[in-house]
């Protein structure tokens, strides 16, 4: 007697099994890659603190009547 089915089934061969591993990696690497990005972007959040960027202007020191310390160095007056 001959058997009916000569062939393993396709989930045996070790192509689909080779597709479903590597499909599998790629799947978890995504997950890892959107769990680390959410973390970045929720530290990013939590450090900020409510306070808006700074502009240049807030960042320059003004002594001696708003003239900036370079303005003042470079400067040379004759007395």
């Amino acid at each position: 007697t001959l058997s009916a089915q000569t062939e393993a089934p396709f989930y045996e061969e070790w192509w689909f099994l080779l597709v479903m591993a590597l499909s599998s990696l790629i799947l978890i690497l995504l997950v890892v890659f959107a769990l680390v990005l959410h973390g970045q972007s929720k530290k990013y959040k939590n450090c900020n603190g409510g306070k808006t960027i700074s502009n240049v202007e807030e960042s320059v020191t003004l002594d001696n009547g708003g003239f900036t310390a370079l303005e003042l160095n470079s400067r040379h007056l004759n007395i």
